[in-house]
């Protein structure tokens, strides 16, 4: 996917302002309008103008966006870092309308998700009396939380336009308890964390996506957790109860005689807790000793000569060649 220049496109530098934005869109639109414009290209071009101004008119998408490009690197493909907009806190809650028009797929992968689920901002000069807007934002927490439940304090950053036209962020601490049993993906919500209300109307609630840090031994999809094992080759071959960490302690498990590499076992009950837990599902990974000594030369050696074993069989058909 390539990245998109979205300042480029309006040929504005970075630091412009809200009102420099605004005339510079203004200024192509005109230009580029399929109206107007008799250029082949001038409905794509048109389209592209109002991605990167629906990007950087937006206070939020923009201070998210702008962080996201200081790693960027002219040339290389671009793939989105997995929650790269973790921390933002956005305009909008679940179910919420937002704009639908076209969009490339370098503005889906970013903000596709936040723009399906929260619409625009009020604006500042309606006064009347409402009920605060809600907000949402993406937490990254450990999976033991799911297991153990936590209470912990998260930082959010709410980007806003600052006198002078241009993006501030303004951070704000919260504690939050993250429930046991929570999965990816559910919200919890902090009544009244949201927008203030207007003439002493209710503030609205903040929602928060719960995602997982990235965990060195488990993967996690829905309840369920998976689990690369490694064993032995006695163990795989003789059988054996060997000791598994999961992220509530630690069990015992009964790996079958005659186990091999690929073999996955199901723990039931052993995933993330809930009324109907999730299960544990432990791939065996057969791990075999370096032979780096005379010793463990000299036992390959004796299991060559002694063991019947071909792990080739049956495939003589199969493009082997045996000679």
């Amino acid at each position: 996917m390539e990245f998109k220049d979205y300042y480029k496109v309006l040929g504005v530098e970075r630091s412009a302002g809200e009102d420099e934005i605004k005339k510079a869109f203004r200024k192509l639109a005109r230009k580029h309008h399929p109206d107007v414009s008799k250029a082949a290209d001038a409905a794509a071009r048109m389209q592209e103008l109002n991605e990167a101004y629906d990007v950087l008119r937006d206070p939020q998408k923009r201070a998210a966006y702008d962080q996201l490009g200081k790693g960027w690197q002219g040339g290389q493909e671009f793939r989105p870092p997995p929650d790269w907009d973790a921390g933002f806190e956005f305009s909008g809650g679940p179910g919420e309308a937002g704009e639908f028009v076209d969009h490339s797929d370098f503005f889906e992968a970013l903000f596709g998700a936040a723009r399906r689920g929260g619409g625009r901002q009020r604006h500042a000069g309606a006064r009347q009396p409402a009920r605060g807007q809600d907000h949402h934002a993406k937490i990254v927490v450990p999976l033991e939380d799911a297991f153990h439940g936590a209470t912990r304090v998260l930082s959010l950053r709410t980007p806003e336009i600052d006198p002078t036209g241009h993006v501030a962020l303004r951070s704000r601490q919260l504690n939050v308890r993250i429930p046991k049993g929570i999965r990816a993906g559910q919200q919890v919500r902090l009544q009244g964390q949201g927008a203030p209300g207007i003439g002493g109307e209710a503030s609205g609630d903040l929602y928060l996506e719960v995602q997982f840090e990235p965990h060195p031994r488990f993967r996690v999809e829905g309840r369920d957790l998976y689990l690369t094992l490694p064993v032995a080759p006695w163990e795989a071959a003789l059988g054996a109860s060997v000791p598994v960490r999961v992220p509530d302690g630690r069990l015992e498990m009964n790996v079958p005689a005659g186990s091999q590499s690929g073999r996955t076992l199901r723990l039931k009950g052993r995933g993330i807790p809930s009324a109907v837990p999730g299960d544990l599902y432990v791939v065996l990974q057969v791990v075999l000793p370096p032979a780096v000594s005379d010793e463990a030369r000299a036992l390959y050696k004796r299991m060559a000569e002694e063991l019947p074993f071909d792990p080739r069989a049956g495939q003589e058909g199969e493009g082997w060649d045996r000679n």
